[in-house]
Order: C-alpha cells, then structure tokens, then sequence
C-alpha cells in the first residue's frame, strides 16, 4: 500500500480497477482496510474494500468493483495525515513492505508490487533503510542485485542508486559495474530479447575524454566491459551519457547502464514520467513498483494518475510468466 500520507492506496485501488478485466493474476491489497475505506469514501474511488485473514490463490475477491486487503491494522485513520512526514506513517509502509517480502519469499504470492514510500517517514520512525531495494535485500540475503527502471523503450540498470552525488566516485567498483551489466543481460528474457545489447555510460563528461576528464572509465568501467564481453555478452561502452540515450531512442541499444541515480532517471523520467516503472534485478521473486514517489502535494485530493502502477502491475505479470 505505501506510505499512507502519499498517494499509493489511492493509485492501487485505481489501477486495479482499470485493468480488471484485462489481469491475468489474482491481486490484492497488503495494507489497512479502514484506511482503504477511509480513502474510498473520501475521494470517491467506487470500490468496495473485502479484508480478508488469509490468501486463497482459486478464490480471491476482484473486480472492477471490488479489492481484496489483507488487513495489517497497523493504522489509526484518525491520527493520518495527508502529505505529511511522521514516523507512524513510515512504520506502516515498512511493516507492508516486510509482509510482502515474508509471503513472496515463501512462495504464497509469486509477485510483488510496492507503492511509493517515503524515506523521511522511514527515518523518523527509526528505520534505517535508504529505500525499497535495501529492505527487500537486506530480508531476502540478496547479495547480488541491481535497481532498473524501464519505460517506452528505455530500459536503464544502474550501478549505484541513493548515495551522495559527492560518494559515487568511491562506490564504483568494477564489480559493481559487471553485476549491471550482467544482470541486464539476464533481463532481457523479460522483453523477449535474449541476447540484449547493452551500452554503458561512462562516469566523466565525454566518458573522460581518455582519462583527461577523470579515470574511473579507465580503471573501472572499461575493465568491466571487457570482462562481460569475455563472457559472451554483448555490451559495449563507455560512451558520453549524453549521446547514449540518444542512441537508445534510435534503436542501437536495448539495455542502457547507468553510473548513477540521476545520470538515469533524469532522461527516463523526462520521456515516461507518466509510465516509468522501478524493478529489483536478481532477487529470488519478481519485485515492481511505480518510477514516481509518495507525491505529498497531491495526496488525499484524488487527482493522482494510475499510470505509472498499472504498468507496474503488468510488468510484474509479464514478468513471472517469463521467470517460469
């Protein structure tokens, strides 16, 4: 469900209703019920909210007009607050979150979708996680994994994700530079490419320009190229950012890897802000969530698209079935 004072119970609630008679799974709802009415009612979203105590995969209520919760009732709907930072909120979107990976690691779901959180709320309510991708490995013992965002025909794995611009430079290895680029080609299943072509930004204005404009491309990235190409796969780089997206739109590339957060999600998100959706490469279940954030500024007003979740959701189908 998200953090409660965002807007991913109401974005859940309205892409489960759009694509209802389009969804090949059965979903439902990890959250609390009487928020979900609460929100039904307030905005109206015209669903009716079942709790149910237990997951039944033959018989879980869904339609166009019914959504199923599995009820954690660890909300007091009159202490929320709509846009607002507070430690309640972020221990309830945590708590989610660990039910999720709990029912996914044992196999009683076969995907999970995540609702945007919010990091501050975390931080509040003492939870010391940057975001969904260190909680989810830190429960499931993922050691090898990597944050990808997909949208339109933009697929970008990037190599570090929530650290200071001021730190990327230390935290690029080349180790982490080949895990990216293998764990790309490992995805390509999913888009029915699978031998993907995958081009790799470099860190440095003009990929260094040959070390004149700083040397991690030489000392890391190229090596790591290098040692992914030994293995068969079919990535070249690195190349100025700059360019490579570019290059991507026409058609050369169908992976892009990313030294960092914004070097990424700045060029996807300006082409598919509405459709962007995040995936956790290399964990042991299939794990999608919307590529926007909790969205204070329009939370509890109804106006928020469903867009980006919907995709989600249809990723996450898409890709169980292609897992299997």
């Amino acid at each position: 469900m998200g953090d409660p004072a965002g807007i991913g119970g109401e974005v859940t609630i309205k892409a489960l209703k759009k694509l209802s008679s389009q969804l090949r799974c059965s979903p439902f709802i990890i959250g609390d019920a009487s928020y979900l009415e609460s929100l039904v009612r307030r905005l109206p979203l015209g669903v009716k909210i079942v709790t149910i105590d237990r997951i039944d995969r033959e018989n879980l209520p869904f339609s166009s007009d019914m959504v199923a919760v599995l009820d954690l009732e660890n909300l007091k709907t009159s202490r929320l607050e709509f846009g607002k930072c507070a430690p309640h909120h972020g221990k309830a979107a945590y708590e989610y979150i660990v039910k999720g990976i709990e029912l996914a690691s044992s196999g009683i779901i076969d995907a999970l979708v995540t609702a945007p959180i919010n990091k501050e709320s975390l931080s509040k309510a003492h939870i010391h996680f940057s975001g969904h991708t260190e909680i989810l490995t830190h429960f499931t013992q993922t050691t090898r994994f990597a944050m990808m965002l997909f949208g339109g025909v933009l697929r970008v794995v990037l190599v570090t994700r929530h650290i200071p611009l001021k730190d990327v430079s230390q935290e690029l290895t080349e180790e982490r530079v080949l895990t990216a680029i293998e764990l790309a080609h490992e995805a390509g299943r999913y888009f029915d490419t699978p031998t993907p072509r995958i081009g790799v930004c470099g860190l440095n204005p003009h990929s260094g320009e040959g070390g004149t404009i700083g040397d991690e491309e030489l000392r890391i990235i190229i090596p790591a190229i290098k040692r992914a190409s030994q293995e068969g796969i079919d990535v070249t780089g690195p190349y100025p950012s700059d360019t490579l997206f570019y290059r991507v739109q026409e058609g050369e590339y169908d992976f892009i890897i990313a030294m960092y957060h914004d070097q990424g999600l700045i060029p996807l998100k300006t082409l598919y802000f509405e459709e962007g959706v995040n995936v956790t490469l290399g964990l042991p279940f299939t794990r999608t969530s919307p590529g926007h954030g909790t969205a204070y500024d329009i939370a509890g007003k109804g106006i928020a698209g469903s867009k980006s979740m919907e995709e989600a959701i249809k990723l996450a189908i898409r890709m169980t079935q292609k897992a299997t």
